[in-house]
């Protein structure tokens, strides 16, 4: 017994000067990362950060240089208003895009969806709240035509959706007969179609109901991304979908899943598209495709999927509306609004890729 004891206690001691040596080390390294590494760490952890940041000090600039008339509850509010609409089909850019997908049909499928809301009212004959239920199934049906193709044909959904791009744009010209349905009629038979054009005030704020169902929808999604089951899959599928598999996530069944939600998240942008400008036109909503992605690029979304957050998405969309509104304000041309827009697309990205590269 005596021996056993004795044997034990350099194996002991050696035990302890690894524990002890390995604390060092960490210690060491902990003490040695430089405050441009800590910058790094702290935005890759909160990717809506430099949005954010970028978002206060958009507001102040043009603050002081327009004074307080753009501090007005009233502006602030109606930059809310002008990117309700960008702001919903951004939510459905971003989950695809979080799967290191892309959907160009976003806004195609938006303006397709509201058309089928208001033919289907006003040549069918149709109850106006059975014409929204069918724009809103015609927009699920096209994202889950565009899911189906990506998941179980394996092709690339740049091709996938630049395709249903296309088609969903010719089939709205074909089916509308490129005919507006004028805002009187609507006003007069079929009101629910500009439900969400309608406002409240609280004080000296406007508020619409499109900028309701955007904020109620953006809260909505970063609940499910950031506290369920599915938003942790969706992040996975999005950062290796291999990995995912491995683990026990039907890959193939959340790709379908995520661009059918995105095409429903796109036609009730539809519905919100006729309340703001208070028609129904074929010819509408030509660039939210673009303007969405816009909008998840400067939010701090990565493009290589599974890293960013809904919230810099909202951001993002709120910065292009402070410099467009502000810049139109101080009565500058409006292509320095794309100018300035366009560096801050590239910053974005650049900023994205160097996250990354620490990360890794």
């Amino acid at each position: 017994m005596g021996d056993s004891t004795t044997t034990a206690q350099p194996s002991q001691d050696f035990e302890k000067v690894l524990v002890d040596s390995s604390t060092e080390v960490a210690s060491f390294d902990s003490h040695h990362k430089t405050p441009l590494q800590h910058l790094q760490h702290f935005l890759h952890s909160n990717p809506a950060a430099v949005p954010l940041i970028v978002l206060i000090l958009s507001v102040i600039i043009f603050g002081v240089l327009l004074g307080g008339k753009f501090f007005s509850a009233f502006t602030m509010t109606l930059i809310l208003q002008q990117m309700a609409i960008v702001g919903i089909v951004g939510a459905a850019q971003t989950l695809v895009i979080l799967t290191a997908g892309i959907d160009l049909s976003v806004g195609a499928i938006m303006v397709l969806s509201s058309v089928v809301m208001g033919q289907f009212a006003f040549r069918y004959g149709v109850p106006p709240v059975l014409s929204v239920l069918c724009g809103l199934g015609v927009g699920a049906l096209c994202g889950y035509i565009n899911g189906t193709l990506v998941a179980r044909m394996k092709l690339p959904p740049f091709i996938v959706t630049l395709g249903m791009w296309q088609i969903v744009l010719a089939s709205n010209f074909l089916y509308s007969a490129n005919e507006t349905i004028r805002a009187q009629a609507i006003a007069a038979d079929a009101p629910i179609l500009q439900f969400f054009g309608q406002n409240f005030r609280i004080g000296n704020a406007v508020f619409t109901y499109g900028v309701v169902a955007m904020v109620l929808l953006v809260a909505l999604l970063w609940y499910a991304l950031n506290r369920t089951a599915w938003g942790r899959y969706v992040y996975a599928v999005g950062d290796d979908p291999e990995a995912a598999q491995l683990s026990g996530v039907n890959v193939k069944r959340m790709l379908i899943s995520i661009y059918t939600l995105s095409g429903l998240i796109c036609a009730l942008a539809g519905w919100a598209l006729i309340g703001r400008i208070g028609s129904v036109s074929p010819t509408a909503g030509q660039f939210a495709n673009i303007e969405s992605i816009t909008a998840v690029v400067i939010g701090g979304i990565s493009l290589f999927g599974g890293r960013g957050s809904i919230m810099g998405m909202l951001f993002g969309a709120l910065i292009v509306g402070v410099f467009s509104l502000g810049l139109r304000l101080m009565g500058t041309d409006p292509q320095w609004t794309y100018l300035l827009i366009g560096l801050l697309i590239i910053i974005a990205v650049a900023i994205d890729q160097w996250i990354r590269k620490v990360a890794a």
